[in-house]
């Protein structure tokens, strides 16, 4: 099994898009990249603490890609929103991936490139390429939230703007 991490904005909607596959063992939300030890929702979401809101996705490489995986991550987010994402404002929104193999980064930097030289955005794509750091599984209630509380994910989602914008852009 490997790792990766992916912040694309609140977490409870990075996770159905990864938790349907094979090859998927895992999808944990929680946080990183910040300097606070073991932090809290409420610590993150004041945003002092430097962390983003982060998918951690343990697949099989051998059933399921991590090219694969950047694809899907890709087409859930908007790369070129520096202030978050969709109505979720701030820096624990932002987007970023983080890599934890050399050869995670430059797949990551090529799917960027590929994304920035394909037409589909006229603004530059913003999200960064990070190194990981610790991760910090988010607390038991964040856990599957789209399957534990199906009416309030459903809800959050129809009022952010997040699927009118995927569907704008990624409708095949």
């Amino acid at each position: 099994m490997e790792k990766a991490y992916f912040a694309g904005g609140c977490f409870w909607c990075m996770v159905k898009p990864f938790d349907q596959w094979d090859g998927i063992e895992t999808v944990i939300s929680g946080y990183m990249g910040g300097t606070t030890e073991n932090p809290t929702y409420e610590d993150v979401k004041e945003g002092n603490t430097g962390h983003l809101e982060v998918v951690e996705i343990s697949f099989d490489p051998a059933v399921f890609s991590y090219e694969k995986l950047l694809e899907i991550y890709w087409q859930q987010i908007d790369p070129t929103d520096d202030g978050g994402q969709f109505h979720d404002r701030g820096e624990s929104y932002k987007t970023a991936i983080f890599y934890s193999t050399e050869t995670q980064k430059k797949q990551a930097e090529q799917s960027k490139d590929e994304l920035a030289h394909s037409g589909k955005f006229s603004k530059p794509i913003v999200t960064e390429i990070r190194e990981v750091q610790p991760f910090y599984p988010a607390e038991e209630y964040h856990q599957d939230y789209y399957k534990k509380n199906k009416s309030h994910y459903e809800e959050d989602r129809a009022v952010s703007g997040r699927d009118e914008f995927l569907d704008k852009h990624w409708k095949k």
